[in-house]
């Protein structure tokens, strides 16, 4: 299984931009520059790719964690995930912390963190980020 974006740039880093485009039409012609990356901390002037990265963390360990729990006899009623991608200029990615908050009726917070910490590790998108620091807070509502 295949999936795709393309990013077109024109101009330099500083002073140029680009949009994105994916496969899901989620995104056509999204704009992102050097400013809305190293910058603008509001994210208000597009997107970037420590933000993708951060939605594809979050949005994959979700999934994950929600396996774990059906497997366990506890099915999910919500996860709320989040991932924050740490860039340092001239460093680069350093870092992705996910934060998850369960609502998950028949579970406790000891199995609730196991599980968790299982689909931390075994979530795709934390594999293809074995270069960096992945930590995980979780906990039930």
């Amino acid at each position: 299984m295949d999936r795709h974006a393309n990013a077109v740039w024109k101009g330099t880093l500083k002073e140029g931009a680009g949009t994105l485009d994916m496969q899901s039409g989620v995104f056509s012609k999204q704009p992102y520059s050097f400013k809305g990356r190293f910058e603008d901390e509001s994210g208000k002037t597009g997107t970037n790719p420590e933000e993708l990265i951060a939605a594809a963390h979050a949005g994959c360990f979700a999934m994950q964690l929600s396996h774990f729990l059906a497997e366990n006899g506890t099915t999910a009623e919500k996860l709320d995930a989040t991932a924050v991608v740490t860039l340092v200029p001239g460093t680069g990615i350093t870092g992705s912390a996910l934060t998850v908050v369960g609502t998950v009726p028949g579970i406790d917070a000891a199995k609730f963190k196991e599980l968790a910490e299982k689909a931390k590790a075994g979530c795709p998108v934390s594999k293809a980020l074995g270069a960096i620091n992945v930590t995980l807070d979780a906990k039930l509502a």
